[in-house]
């Protein structure tokens, strides 16, 4: 259904300029109501007679969303998709992209900002100061941790984590890395990065970060046994997905002092934040802003936008996840 001759789409969440231009130019739009549920029913209804779906991670696009007659596109405006499967979109020919690329430089920054951030007990030592307890300089007063010299663990070389890995060769950090396929060794050199198996990387790394997807794979990647492997002194940052960690073990291991500490920007069941993490004053958790910046969540809605703009003029989207949809 659509009025004026444009097709409908139905955009779940506001998003930056350009994208609604985009998106008004080539399709009337409709706005997902905000306080309603976020459940596969609640979206077919809204979706029906909807050729293109903008879909945001806590949007579960799903068999029952992905069914409904007239649906062409699914445009998640994220470089994740977890939220949307895939396969079922596939066998119902209906195209999903993502935005890949724009928000590397952001969140390898924001991964940076972390580590540093924890290391160095900045949040705790900035609410320290505002609830007066800073009385003058003391030789032992929130000690940190050196990052300059340290060593890096990287969990995933893909293009965030190598961005990661570029910002260390500022602070002559020694950078291992563990991913199932190997960088080539003009990279490798370039970065000075060392592959090496995870248990390795665990027990030698002083701080390690990881940048993978998540898949069955890398599900609870990181547990209890994988924790134990660590150095009590070592923080671990996460910018990737929250389900790659099993955050009850990751509390058990913070509490039994085998992990100094956590720098998390993702959680295993967003938004919600395991409750054990949130007295811990040597865990910072922010919420999902790595790639919180004006100009790159501007550039994600723009491509996002074009994406469906181009599948719903008949294009190949440049984003497409499931090529065989459109041949």
């Amino acid at each position: 259904m659509s009025t004026g001759g444009k097709p409908r789409i139905l955009l779940m969440h506001p998003i930056l300029e350009p994208g609604p231009t985009i998106l008004a130019e080539a399709a009337e739009v409709i706005t997902y109501p905000p306080d309603r549920p976020l459940d596969g029913e609640s979206i077919k209804q809204a979706a029906e007679g909807c050729v293109g779906i903008v879909s945001q991670l806590m949007d579960p696009i799903r068999e029952t969303v992905l069914s409904i007659p007239d649906l062409k596109i699914v445009s998640n405006v994220a470089v994740g998709f977890d939220n949307i499967d895939v396969a079922a979109a596939t066998a119902h020919k209906v195209m999903v992209t993502n935005t890949p690329g724009v928000l590397d430089d952001a969140t390898a920054d924001f991964a940076f900002t972390l580590l540093m951030a924890t290391a160095r007990r900045i949040v705790e030592a900035d609410n320290f100061n505002r609830q007066g307890h800073f009385k003058g300089w003391a030789i032992d007063m929130m000690l940190g941790v050196d990052v300059f010299g340290a060593t890096l663990g990287l969990i995933g070389v893909g293009r965030i984590g190598r961005g990661v890995a570029h910002r260390a060769k500022g602070f002559n950090m020694r950078v291992l890395y563990y991913d199932p396929h190997p960088l080539p060794p003009d990279a490798e050199q370039q970065l000075g990065a060392t592959r090496v198996d995870l248990g390795r990387l665990l027990a030698e790394s002083d701080f390690v970060s990881v940048h993978v997807p998540l898949t069955d794979e890398t599900h609870h990647l990181l547990s209890t046994a994988q924790f134990g492997q660590m150095k009590p002194s070592a923080i671990l940052i996460n910018t990737s997905r929250g389900p790659v960690i099993d955050e009850a073990a990751l509390v058990e291991a913070l509490k039994a002092k085998k992990v100094a500490g956590a720098g998390l920007d993702v959680y295993e069941r967003e938004p919600s934040v395991h409750p054990g993490l949130i007295p811990m004053s040597n865990v910072i958790l922010a919420p999902h802003i790595a790639s919180a910046t004006t100009r790159t969540r501007s550039e994600m809605s723009a491509m996002a936008a074009r994406n469906m703009a181009t599948a719903i003029r008949g294009g190949r989207p440049p984003n497409l996840l499931n090529p065989e949809v459109k041949k």
